[in-house]
């Protein structure tokens, strides 16, 4: 998508901008009650992209493009090798050409995202559906597309800023309640005794979604929703709390560094909860060079990666969060559908609401929020593989063909 503005050309109006905020939407770009959409629920879509088809008329029934803005291409290369196409996909098959819609990404500069947002709006956007890189440009993003009456759905990361930004993603808590019950149940059939734990959350410095994950499996495995925990925190199960430390902005090398120094000062350290794969694979590593062997302590993590699988194949992580971006990008391509034909979105799509964690400004706002999957050796092959999300081939050239066939994986 073009950064430049210009004279508002006919016709563009959803712009889905994928990222960490969103925005809202202005009276005049409110859906009308009057009209019967299809009804869509977020338990509607699967790997057949077959629901989506069922919108076609209500395609037709809205005016102009829909412009896509995706975050950037380094944080994840999910935004070009699944959302990108799966959104495009999820497009076509509910009735809109080639024409009618851009996809974009901002290369993970806040200026750029903006300037993108403003773009589309200046061509005619009516819907953004964006994934804010930060929550700085996702309020920025919002309070544009207020100003000039253009609804917002903030794709995959929540903005709280306006009073009717839509959200579409997985459900967090319940990602870190996944991440929490798969822990506790890591430690036991790993042997772990008197567990001695240390976390590494994930970026809550810019990243409200962090604050959710965090919040899930402290519940499942504190029994509080507290984020960070004080050392010396004590679980009803008979762990003791070493440290719960933040990596700043997700970086991995930075969560490397916070744990090297975590565990050379507390070498009693036997177990730990990593917030996404990325952190739990710096852990693997430091653990790796200390001549830590496998099934001993214990790592988790979300997002399903390669190396994620690999490290759970091998014995070095418990397992992985699984969000299938088909779902996602489906689910948002749907509420856009509706938002761009002035229709009232189903509630069985928009089936929940998000709200600030604590210490975050802005205001509750409506969510369609998808179901995620705990990933382990026990149903690796029946979820990320037959998905197509991990290549079989790739994954079984990493660890061998041995621990594929033992995994029930056929390359």
């Amino acid at each position: 998508m073009s950064k430049r503005m210009g004279q508002a050309a006919v016709g563009l109006s959803v712009l889905l901008v994928a990222g960490c905020g969103g925005g809202g939407t202005s009276p005049s770009s409110q859906p009308s009650a009057s009209s019967s959409p299809p009804a869509l629920s977020v338990s509607s879509f699967d790997l057949s992209f077959a629901a989506m088809s069922k919108l076609t008329s209500t395609t037709a029934a809205g005016k102009g493009k829909v412009g896509v803005i995706l975050p950037d291409t380094t944080s994840s290369t999910r935004y070009i090798d699944f959302d990108a196409p799966y959104i495009e996909k999820a497009l076509k098959t509910a009735g809109y050409s080639a024409g009618d819609y851009k996809i974009d990404n901002a290369q993970g500069v806040d200026a750029t995202e903006l300037a993108l947002a403003q773009a589309d709006i200046a061509q005619g956007a009516s819907v953004l559906i964006f994934d804010p890189i930060d929550s700085t440009v996702g309020a920025q993003v919002q309070a544009y597309a207020a100003s000039h009456g253009v609804a917002l759905i903030s794709y995959d990361r929540a903005t709280f800023t306006g009073t009717n930004t839509y959200y579409v993603s997985f459900d967090n808590v319940q990602v870190g309640k996944l991440i929490g019950a798969g822990f506790n149940a890591c430690v036991k059939d790993w042997h772990v005794t008197a567990p001695k734990v240390f976390q590494l959350d994930g970026g809550q410095d810019t990243d409200p979604n962090a604050v959710s994950f965090a919040q899930g499996y402290n519940s499942k495995i504190w029994g509080t929703e507290t984020t960070p925990l004080p050392a010396g925190t004590k679980s009803s199960t008979g762990y003791t709390l070493i440290g719960d430390k933040i990596t700043p902005g997700w970086v991995n090398a930075v969560g490397a560094t916070i744990f090297t120094q975590q565990f050379t000062a507390h070498p009693e350290i036997n177990a730990t909860v990593e917030a996404n794969d990325g952190l739990a694979n710096a852990v693997v590593t430091v653990l790796k060079n200390k001549g830590v062997g496998a099934k001993k302590i214990p790592t988790t993590g979300q997002d399903a990666t390669i190396q994620g699988m690999t490290n759970i194949l091998q014995g070095y992580q418990c397992g992985s969060v699984y969000k299938p971006i088909y779902l996602e990008a489906q689910d948002a391509v749907a509420l856009a559908t509706y938002l761009r034909a002035k229709q009232t979105p189903p509630a069985t799509l928009v089936n929940s609401t998000t709200t600030p964690p604590k210490g975050v400004a802005g205001n509750k706002q409506p969510a369609s929020l998808l179901t995620p999957v705990w990933v382990t050796s026990a149903n690796l092959a029946k979820t990320v593989i037959k998905d197509k999300f991990i290549d079989a081939k790739a994954l079984c050239a990493t660890v061998s063909a041995s621990v594929c066939t033992a995994a029930g994986i056929t390359p």
